[in-house]
């Protein structure tokens, strides 16, 4: 026991840091020197771990690097949009193999599966493996997804994948695991792994592109909630502004909130203050260089609307921060996070912080591959996956109603015993 204990903190500290020697593998683990040789001996007779290279060089001495053995297992992770798949393949150890964008059908009666299915090969070749390599594959889509039917919901944006047991029949035809997640719950898989909410347990994050989207942490857990609808805040009823163009109250029902900050009510919001945009991220761009009095009027309109969305969330939750992420929220930059702070203050007590998310690239992807990672170290090296986005079902696919995320704390695993 107290063997296996060791093996698993020196693969999760190799996994984590990279190639290391054996004296920087020896400070990590808390090892004596002869322990952690024999360590090493034992893993890479087992073919767990292997050389990676020397460092040092010149007149000093030059010391052997060891790494995780990437080819025990193949992972493939997936951003699902309506016009086009964005494929990733990478080693078990987390090694990018080979990354593919291909053109995807989304309309009702399009062959869904074959289509993703020939993608996913052409990606898997591209890797130099087949198919039937890949431990698993996590989909992150634009929707709710109903752990207990595999249903995506909310998700007019792609019929073509709605109706069906999603990641069941991936699953079965494709002959792999495959994980379908809400893109928004990656991107917050993402920014606990690698950006600004990392060390947190509880924060809040608001999507803000094209179209919106949202995910809740709690204790370091993301709240799917019971159908897969936690954090879905798009169809949320918030009080409805007064109309910038007309200057009267609309219906006291409010309006979806969706309607209210996606990009086409961002672009008309920005239009009746006399600025002229073909999206929102481009308004919210072009107002922060014209910088006038109209330009800081539509901001400060627009970080309304957006805080009486997230007030709701707030006023719930409690969360440490709330994060903003999506193109629109980029453009805006943390000039605009501290606008909606100012507005959200005045809606609710807590007085949570509101910032802008720091990953950089396709965040949606790269949670997906954060949590592909995860369940094959699972499987190969029996480590603990608090990224798992559930249970995961005995033929492959559907999380289940809670996920965890990457716990980040300085001691992440049991401490090693000499």
């Amino acid at each position: 026991m107290l063997r296996e204990i060791n093996d698993r903190a020196a693969i999760e500290v190799l996994l984590r840091e990279g190639p290391l020697t054996r004296a920087e593998l020896e400070v990590a683990i808390g090892l004596s020197k002869p322990a952690t040789a024999q360590l090493i001996a034992r893993l890479e007779a087992e073919g767990i771990v292997g050389k990676a290279g020397v460092r040092g060089g010149g007149r000093g001495p030059r010391a052997q690097l060891w790494q995780v053995t990437g080819s025990l297992a193949y992972v493939a992770a997936v951003d699902l949009t309506p016009k086009a798949g964005d494929f990733v393949i990478a080693d078990v150890a987390g090694q990018v193999l080979a990354e593919l964008r291909a053109p995807l059908p989304a309309h009702e009666g399009a062959d869904i599966v074959g289509e993703f299915g020939k993608a996913l090969s052409k990606a898997t070749r591209l890797a130099g493996l087949t198919l039937p390599d890949l431990a698993n594959v996590v989909i992150g889509a634009q929707g709710a997804f109903d752990p207990r039917t595999g249903f995506l919901s909310s998700a007019p944006h792609i019929p073509g994948w709605l109706g069906f047991d999603v990641p069941g029949r991936l699953s079965e035809q494709l002959g792999v695991e495959v994980t379908i997640e809400n893109d928004v719950n990656l991107v917050a898989v993402e920014e606990m792994t690698a950006g600004r909410a990392a060390g947190l347990d509880d924060f809040v994050m608001v999507w803000l592109s094209e179209g919106v989207g949202g995910a809740v942490v709690i204790g370091r857990r993301l709240l799917r909630g019971a159908t897969g609808g936690g954090g879905e805040i798009d169809w949320m009823r918030v009080p409805d502004p007064v109309s910038v163009d007309t200057g009267e109250e609309r219906p006291r029902a409010g309006a979806r909130f969706g309607n209210l900050v996606d990009s086409p009510a961002v672009v008309r919001l920005a239009s009746a203050h006399g600025l002229t945009a073909d999206s929102g991220w481009e308004a919210v761009a072009l107002a922060r260089r014209e910088g006038n009095a109209a330009a800081d009027a539509f901001l400060d309109d627009f970080a309304r609307r957006v805080a009486g969305g997230v007030a709701s969330l707030v006023a719930v939750a409690d969360p440490q921060l709330v994060l903003l992420c999506g193109e629109t929220s980029r453009a805006g930059g943390e000039d605009f996070a501290a606008r909606v702070a100012l507005r959200l203050h005045e809606l609710v007590l807590p007085r949570t912080p509101v910032g802008v998310a720091s990953v950089a690239g396709n965040a949606v992807r790269a949670g997906a591959l954060q949590s592909a990672l995860a369940i094959a170290r699972e499987d190969v090296f029996g480590l603990s996956a608090p990224i798992l986005l559930g249970p995961r079902r005995p033929g492959g696919g559907a999380p289940g109603a809670a996920a965890a995320l990457p716990d980040t704390s300085p001691t992440p695993s049991p401490a090693p015993t000499d």
